[in-house]
């Protein structure tokens, strides 16, 4: 397929081209899909960059993105964008200096006043959460909202808890909640759209050239840059709420495939449209 040049795509990893176990060849019902390798393939043949944006630390992104022959990458949920080799760090005034900007964080108190407020609702996502530079990662169930205005009111404006998606695993003082999902308590000044943003304005790309794929509120974020956005059907049945946040924006699309067999949905209607 001959497709568009000076063309890029955001794509979410876990809940959106990952499927069950964090497998690139598993959906998520564990059953094997090779669709989410097709979608890459599709976006590669294409001259379209793959710009992954996630939640993960950066070795674990920068990894993937080599897999795939990309450069660049968004890592800890937009609080760094790895450009071609170069580190933008887009944290504001929370950079890695004496201590690392998580160890920042964690001296702030904001942490154990989450954890304190909502015990029994939040705890770390051991063990993802440990060997962290930035973020802390949380799993349960609270409402990121109700979280920032806690932590306002307790002198931590420069900080906030955001929803990156759904989870499956959980300790046993989480087994009351219905669901479990996934947070990052990171600088305010940071996000995946932020970071996607600052990627299109130094590759010099439209918003018509440009689309993304994720599964979260956090990742939704970017519709507000991109000319598309695509959730993924997985997204929406993970949190039911996140269908009314979708209608806010004219250029969001969902998948009828979940994960990686929604991914590759997204890829070839929007490469077979665009041509």
């Amino acid at each position: 397929m001959t497709g568009p040049s000076g063309w890029a795509c955001y794509l979410d990893l876990d809940g959106t081209l990952l499927g069950r176990g964090a497998s690139l060849f598993h959906d998520g019902e564990g059953a094997i899909s090779l669709l989410g390798v097709r979608a890459i393939e599709a976006l590669l043949r294409a001259g379209v960059e793959v710009v992954l944006m996630s939640g993960r630390r950066r070795a674990q992104v920068a990894e993937d993105a080599r897999l795939f022959g990309q450069k660049s990458f968004i890592y800890e949920a937009g609080c760094v964008l790895s450009l071609d080799g170069e580190e933008h760090w887009l944290t504001g005034g929370l950079v890695p200096g004496e201590l690392s900007t998580y160890e920042q964080i964690a001296q702030s108190g904001a942490p154990a006043l989450l954890l304190d407020t909502y015990q029994g609702r939040l705890e770390y996502h051991d063990p993802w959460s440990a060997g962290r530079d930035i973020s802390h990662l949380f799993r349960g169930l609270v409402d990121a909202t109700e979280a920032d205005e806690l932590l306002r009111s307790n002198g931590h404006e420069s900080l906030r808890l955001l929803d990156n998606g759904a989870v499956t695993h959980r300790s046993a003082a989480l087994s009351g909640l219905p669901r479990v999902r996934g947070y990052h308590l990171i600088p305010a000044a940071a996000s995946k759209s932020a970071a996607v943003a600052f990627h299109m304005r130094v590759r010099g790309l439209e918003r018509a050239c440009t689309f993304a794929v994720g599964d979260s509120r956090e990742d939704l974020a970017v519709a507000e840059h991109v000319g598309c956005f695509w959730a993924v059907a997985n997204a929406t049945e993970s949190d039911p709420e996140l269908r009314s946040a979708i209608g806010e924006h004219s250029n969001v699309r969902v998948t009828e495939a979940g994960h990686g067999d929604g991914v590759y949905e997204a890829v070839i209607t929007t490469l077979t449209e665009r041509r």
